[in-house]
């Protein structure tokens, strides 16, 4: 005890003196080899410094994992402060470029009402403001003349610049792109800012001052964005274009400056330019006055004509929700409330179902058609196999429903169903082959199966008032079952399974295609028509190799008596026996295990009852010529062995022990046969009963001594 007491004030000691601020390692050092005894005091210190510095770091350990979770929280916290400051900077950004708009409204408001006052106001404002028509159109001409000398050095614009007076160039300047995932520098550009739009081109390489024309964007449908400086990556900003992005940076921070600065005025000047057009266009013009007639009888085909004139309605686009649709719709998709643009879409069509088509009409419907397009592109995207898989096909739901309701029903239901069909492709390579083939097949049978039920049901809730797209389900579950039987095949036919395998897999199939019968659907007729060839291919694959078998024991038939030693052994044959359907096997054993019959007849009997049980549970109509010649070619080699050995041997005894075999074939085996056909198929076969009725199945040459097979 006193011995851990005086350990504990030492490294008490030794931590305080490690601790202090003017601690000296060189010196500690010396002073602690000056006083040592040996080599011993200097092991001790180092094994309590040693124990320290353990501690120590346990001590530090136990500190971070104690506060890991609020270091954490911090670091949440402190990102949510950063997204809603910059949040918070964007809504004053706006809010400042309403109030001037407003400011602006007012103004023009007041030069309308008082023009010598918005005169003297412009004159304050600018003192270089044109004075005359003449100077106005000759500054309009040189806007132009700058414009067209400038994209006069881009390659491929000259069909983006109509004949437009009114479009001038505003800025331009030399800018590097970067790539928005990766940041890594992409190539050199030069932006020209118009009035109503942003032309970016590309430096061509071996010519200094010309360019490439690379991307046009309207400024209504552009949005600017800030990117905060991050060194080394700095003086960027940011281009949103649905449903792409692309990152600029300027030469310095001054030119990034202008370059947001004159961006989101020339938007705001082209707002307001738009809006105050918008305002003329919809104010009721006067009729030009016609020229007064001399005839009395134009008189009342006038007044007939001015009736529809005097009833024509003039639509009011001057509401607050019709004006501010496109921005409305815009940010819609940009959140992802597809709902809340769909519903949008059916109000405008509601409110201008019953107006005139006019020419302001006609401009706000190419606004809203192009935001259509937008969500439509963004409902495809979100069907698209690109998109995760998961959640199964509720999932879809969403964006099949409002793809609907803007009456894309055949294109929500193509990209639905292509959906499903890669989802379910993912899911059957996902499972994994392992262990026994049998239970592979279980895995296969209920992913597939159980993705055709759930798609199924999600189609007939999607799409219950659209009965044309049930056609293109049928045809998606043929083809969705055609890459399932390739899976299946693969796995249970080109592996050369064996045929009590196949048939237990082919079974399974069948019991899970039928789950389908209880939403109406049937696709057993489909799932026949392609395993046909495989299960063809494997009864008769498996009838060559009885027929193999059989031979090779004719070969080596020495008829005689079958003694299997024990009771067991016999007790075992009469179960075999009996489960094959030979219910009279007892007549032909005899005492101390013997049994009355070749062993080349009783391991045929045992195999072909084996491939019939087999067969039948992979019965269905196509197959029954196969399977039925399939029968007779395996009982004619043991028939036709039977009666040339009758013929050949000269041996009584054994003679009669053939005809007895023979007997057994004819009257026990082939009955058999003919009955357990019947019963798995569903009416009887002709050719086992001539089979079975004749005494002689192949007339030979009594002098032959060679097998006729």
């Amino acid at each position: 005890m006193a011995l851990s007491l005086g350990e504990g004030g030492g490294s008490s000691r030794l931590r305080r003196q490690l601790e202090s601020g003017g601690f000296a390692a060189g010196e500690y050092v010396k002073q602690l080899s000056q006083q040592s005894d040996g080599d011993r005091d200097l092991q001790e210190h180092r094994q309590r410094i040693q124990a320290l510095s353990e501690e120590t770091a346990q001590s530090l350990k136990r500190n971070v994992y104690q506060n890991y979770r609020q270091f954490i929280e911090t670091a949440r916290e402190i990102s949510y402060l950063e997204s809603e400051m910059y949040q918070l900077s964007h809504i004053l950004t706006e809010q400042k470029g309403i109030m001037e708009a407003v400011t602006q409204a007012l103004l023009l408001q007041a030069d309308r009402d008082d023009p010598a006052l918005g005169a003297r106001r412009a004159a304050a404002a600018d003192p270089f403001l044109p004075l005359s028509a003449k100077e106005a159109a000759a500054s309009e001409e040189g806007r132009q003349r700058t414009l067209t000398t400038l994209l006069e050095k881009v390659e491929g614009c000259r069909h983006l610049l109509p004949e437009s007076p009114g479009k001038y160039l505003v800025y331009n300047g030399d800018l590097v792109e970067y790539d928005a995932d990766h940041m890594a520098q992409i190539q050199r550009v030069h932006a020209f800012l118009m009035n109503d739009c942003l032309l970016v081109a590309t430096a061509l390489p071996n010519r200094r001052g010309a360019y490439r024309y690379d991307a046009l964007y309207p400024l209504d449908r552009l949005a600017v964005v800030n990117v905060k400086d991050n060194p080394p990556m700095k003086d960027m900003f940011k281009l949103l274009m649905f449903p792409e992005s692309r990152i600029f940076q300027a030469e310095n921070a001054k030119i990034k400056k202008e370059w947001l600065e004159v961006l989101e005025e020339t938007k705001r000047n082209q707002a307001l330019s738009e809006k105050r057009r918008l305002e003329q266009e919809a104010l009721p013009r006067p009729a030009p006055t016609p020229p007064e007639s001399t005839n009395p009888f134009e008189e009342d085909e006038d007044e007939e004509e001015e009736e529809p004139s005097a009833e024509e309605e003039v639509v009011d686009l001057s509401l607050e929700w019709i004006q501010e649709l496109p921005e409305d719709l815009d940010v819609c998709i940009a959140q992802r409330d597809f709902e809340g643009a769909v519903d949008l879409l059916d109000k405008l069509n509601e409110y201008l179902g019953d107006k005139p088509v006019s020419q302001p009409v006609k401009e706000l419907r190419a606004k809203v058609d192009e935001r259509v397009r937008q969500l439509t592109d963004v409902l495809v995207f979100e069907l698209s196999p690109d998109r995760s898989l998961r959640g199964g096909p509720r999932a879809t739901r969403r964006a099949v429903s409002q793809l609907i309701r803007l009456g894309q029903s055949t294109k929500a239901c193509e990209l639905f169903l292509k959906n499903r069909a890669a989802a379910v492709q993912t899911a059957i390579r996902q499972l994994r082959i392992e262990g026994a083939t049998l239970l592979y097949i279980h895995k296969l049978c209920h992913v597939f199966f159980t993705s055709l039920l759930e798609t199924a049901r999600e189609f007939e809730t999607d799409f219950a008032g659209n009965n044309g797209c049930y056609s293109a389900f049928v045809v998606w579950a043929r083809s969705s079952m055609r890459m399932f039987v390739d899976a299946f095949s693969k796995q249970v036919f080109d592996s050369k399974e064996s045929l009590s395998t196949a048939a237990e897999c082919v079974k399974v199939a069948k019991e899970h295609c039928k789950q389908l019968s209880e939403i109406g659907l049937d696709l057993t007729f489909i799932i026949h028509a392609l395993l046909v060839k495989d299960i063809k291919g494997a009864l008769q694959s498996y009838k060559d190799i009885i027929i193999e078998a059989t031979k090779h024991r004719n070969s080596e038939e020495m008829w005689r008596r079958m003694n299997l030693m024990t009771p067991e052994a016999l007790g075992k044959l009469r179960e075999e026996m009996r489960s094959c359907g030979v219910g009279s096997f007892d007549q032909y054993t005899g005492d101390d295990c013997w049994v009355n019959l070749s062993y080349t007849v009783v391991a045929f009997t045992k195999q072909t009852m084996a491939f019939l049980e087999e067969a039948l549970k992979l019965y269905f109509p196509e197959l029954h010529m196969v399977l039925l010649e399939s029968l007779v070619e395996i009982i004619l080699v043991a028939v036709q062995h039977v009666d040339y050995s009758l013929r050949c041997e000269q041996d009584p005894e054994k003679k009669a022990f053939i005809r007895q075999n023979a007997s057994f074939l004819y009257e026990t085996v082939l009955p058999v046969v003919e009955k357990r056909f019947e019963e798995g198929v569903g009416k009887p076969a002709k050719q086992l009963q001539d089979l079975r009725n004749a005494s002689r199945l192949m007339r030979i040459n009594p002098e032959s001594t060679t097998s006729v097979v």
